[in-house]
């Protein structure tokens, strides 16, 4: 009973900061869609990044926690933050901007709420 209440409390921790995770994801997006680039990191603007990289510093450490907890619960890693990590980085020159990539991220966690 005591490892059936364990797992219990940690899948509840597990989804409590998933949806810390989300939150924060949806205030950095936000930031980022109001014209604030550097969260995606598309840029080589050393000054844009260095401004979100608490916002991307975050994230990475609840997502930490969060993977933890999972691996722990034999579930896979978190979605959500994977596809944030994989939406980063360099793209090419007639790829959108942050701003409206930003967006885009946020109409589709609208829709799936």
């Amino acid at each position: 009973m005591a490892k059936a209440d364990r797992l219990e409390r940690m899948d509840t921790r597990r989804a409590d900061l998933e949806i810390d995770y989300r939150n924060a994801l949806i205030e950095a997006l936000r930031v980022t869609a109001a014209g604030q680039w550097g969260l995606f990191g598309h840029n080589k603007d050393k000054q844009a990044r260095a401004k979100a990289a608490p916002l991307v510093d975050g994230l990475t450490e609840l997502a930490g926690e969060i993977d933890d907890l999972r691996l722990q619960l034999d579930m896979e890693c978190f979605a959500l933050h994977q596809e944030f990590l994989a939406a980063r980085g360099p793209v090419r020159a007639d790829a959108v901007g942050e701003p409206k990539q930003a967006q885009a991220w946020l109409d589709r966690l609208a829709q799936q709420d």
